[in-house]
């Protein structure tokens, strides 16, 4: 009799990386279960703008992208359910995992899909005022800053995506940056700086965020002159990077320094049946691209894998 609190293999995430790793487990006609908390989708699902992904030349919305993964993952038959995984269990040969929803299940095979988050800016106000005008997702949040000032906090390809897409929102958008130059695609630096209401601060770090009950202002310091200002604006968007979501796995598998998931292009961790797809993988590249591979990459370690063992993880 089919035990129903067991899942050959659990997919923990629903990024681009858990999306494609289940898609590609149906197909194969692998029994799987991916468990996200929140919408699938991951941080692809906080991008305004996607042109980088093959397949749209027009560019595509984050947003649509992961509805698009998850429709073809569930039309083709995978279950995907809205919880969160807890608490992981490595010592036995199945992986006993406990939800948020108060339920229990074994997996023989666990993908781990957590992803990242953005890293806080870590200066004073900034914690005080999230959700009051602090915000890390201009996609969310961005509609609220309508004819308002706003900075965005960074320079990489996100900050400069974000500073393009608030700039048809907001009345002023200033990126500023602690470098003489972004490290953003040129294409994206043009477009955000082309837009007639956004300009640039360089060698420039944000000191404190000021505001008693929202944001009011950024207290601001030119790093190679040592000068002090003060930059009103409503909002401010973060983008200074991002931290692996691996916490719940840290003292379970093998990590590197930074935190990310040591593991190689087949996605196999030091514990047999446990694999890392996406974004809380180490590795040189973190795109949409390199976590569709992950997912299906770690979909073929888990069936030679098993094959090896013997053990079957088919429907």
């Amino acid at each position: 009799m089919t035990d129903p609190t067991h899942i050959p293999v659990v997919i923990m995430g629903g990024g681009p990386a858990g999306l494609t790793a289940a898609i590609y487990a149906v197909r194969s006609g692998i029994s799987v279960r991916l468990i996200e908390r929140g919408a699938p989708g991951g941080q692809m699902f906080m991008i305004d703008r996607i042109e980088n992904y093959p397949g749209f030349p027009e560019g595509v919305t984050g947003p649509e992208l992961s509805d698009r993964m998850r429709d073809q993952a569930v039309k083709l038959g995978a279950e995907i359910v809205q919880d969160e995984i807890v608490k992981v269990e490595l010592s036995g040969l199945r992986k006993k995992l406990t939800l948020s929803s108060g339920g229990s299940l074994t997996a023989d095979a666990l993908i781990v899909a957590t992803g990242s988050r953005p890293s806080p800016l870590n200066v004073p106000g900034e914690r005080d005022l999230v959700g009051r005008g602090v915000s890390y997702c201009a996609v969310c949040d961005g509609n609220f800053f309508r004819g308002q000032r706003v900075a965005v906090i960074g320079g990489g390809n996100s900050a400069l995506q974000e500073a393009s897409m608030l700039a048809h929102l907001a009345a002023k958008v200033t990126i500023i940056h602690r470098r003489d130059q972004f490290r953003a695609e040129e294409y994206l630096c043009a477009c955000a700086l082309g837009e007639p209401c956004v300009d640039a601060l360089y060698d420039t770090v944000v000191e404190r965020i000021a505001g008693t009950d929202a944001v009011e202002a950024l207290e601001l310091r030119n790093v190679k002159t040592g000068e002090k200002s003060r930059l009103p604006v409503e909002g401010v968007f973060i983008y200074v990077g991002v931290k692996p979501i691996t916490d719940l796995i840290k003292d379970l598998v093998n990590l590197t320094p930074e935190g990310y998931i040591a593991a190689g292009e087949d996605t196999r961790t030091n514990v047999f049946g446990v694999y890392a797809a996406g974004d809380a993988r180490m590795k040189p590249v973190w795109q949409i691209a390199t976590a569709v591979s992950d997912g299906v990459n770690a979909v073929r370690a888990v069936e030679l894998d098993f094959m090896a063992k013997g053990i079957s993880c088919k429907a």
